[in-house]
C-alpha cells in the first residue's frame, strides 16, 4: 500500500499572533510552527494503514519554505517512512495555486491513495485536498471519520448533516481527515533517531503564477463590553429594548 500524506506548516494555535509592520502578513518573531493538526490526523491514519497491511510505504509530502523540514523530520519520527519537500519559492498563492503544485508533483507518480487533513488552521479554506483530486481525476471524499482500504477499494464514513454516510471508491483516491480518524502519536526516541537517515527529496517549487494579493490583514476588533441592565423580572424591559434597538438580534 503506497499512501502519500500532504501536510503543512502552521502557526501553533497557541502561539500570539501580532500582525506584521507591513499589514499584509504576521509577525514570525516568537511564533512556533507545527504541522497542522488535522494534517497529523491525516498522518496517523496512513501509518496505521500501513502498519496493519504490513508492507507498503507513506511518503509525506509538504509544500512549505526551507524552515519546514523541522515539520518534515517530525512527520518522519512519528512514522512516515520518506519525504518530499516542495520548497516555496515565495509569493501569495491561493488555495488552487497551492493545489497546482501538489498536483503537478504527484501525477507521475505511483500511490494507493493521498490523504489530508480537512483543512489547515490558518487559511481554513478546507479546499487543497479536494482541488488535488479534482486536478488528478480522482474520487474524494471528505471529512472522513473512519477508513479501510482494501483490494483496491476505499470504503469511508464521512459526517454528513444529522447522521453518516459511508461511501465506497475505488483507489486510487483522496480522501480528507476528521477528528476522530485517528489520535497522532507522539515521536518515540526511536522515531526521531530514525528519522534523521530517512529520505527526503528536495524540490524547488515554480514561482507563482497567479496574482492573488493579500491587501490588509489586521486583528479582530476588541469585544464591546457588556452592560449589566439590572436585576430580575423587572430588567426585562430595558433587556428587550436593548437586545431589539442595539444588537438587532428580535
Amino acid at each position: 500500500m503506497e499512501l502519500f500524506v500532504c501536510i503543512k506548516r502552521v502557526p501553533d494555535s497557541a502561539a500570539k499572533i501580532r500582525v506584521a509592520a507591513d499589514g499584509k502578513g504576521i509577525d514570525p518573531a516568537g511564533v512556533e510552527h507545527v504541522i497542522s493538526p488535522y494534517d497529523e490526523i491525516a498522518l496517523e491514519k496512513a501509518v496505521q494503514i500501513k502498519e496493519a497491511a504490513g508492507a507498503g510505504a507513506v511518503t509525506v509530502i509538504c509544500f512549505g519554505p526551507a524552515e519546514a523540514t523541522k515539520e518534515i523530520r517530525q512527520a518522519l519520527a512519528m512514522g512516515a517512512d520518506k519525504a518530499i519537500h516542495l520548497k516555496d519559492p515565495g509569493g501569495a498563492r491561493g488555495p488552487l495555486g497551492v493545489a497546482r503544485v501538489l498536483a503537478d508533483n504527484i501525477r507521475a507518480r505511483k500511490f494507493d491513495a493521498i490523504l489530508f487533513g480537512r483543512q489547515s488552521i490558518d487559511g481554513d479554506n478546507s479546499a487543497v485536498g479536494i482541488i488535488v483530486a479534482q486536478l488528478l481525476g480522482l474520487p474524494v471524499v471528505s471529512l472522513v471519520t473512519k477508513l479501510e482500504l482494501k483490494d483496491g477499494v476505499g470504503v469511508a464514513h464521512r459526517e454528513a448533516e444529522g447522521g453518516t454516510e459511508v461511501v465506497e471508491v475505488k483507489l486510487p483516491a483522496v480522501f480528507t481527515a476528521q477528528r476522530g480518524l485517528a489520535e497522532p502519536r507522539y515521536p518515540s526516541i526511536k522515531g526521531i533517531m530514525m528519522a534523521k537517515k530517512k529520505p527526503v527529496e528536495e524540490i524547488l517549487a515554480p514561482a507563482p503564477s497567479g496574482r492573488l494579493e493579500i491587501e490588509k490583514l489586521s486583528p479582530p476588533a476588541e469585544r464591546a463590553a457588556g452592560k449589566i441592565v439590572g436585576e430580575g423580572k423587572a430588567a426585562v424591559p430595558a433587556l428587550v429594548k436593548l437586545l431589539r434597538q442595539e444588537a438587532k438580534v428580535i
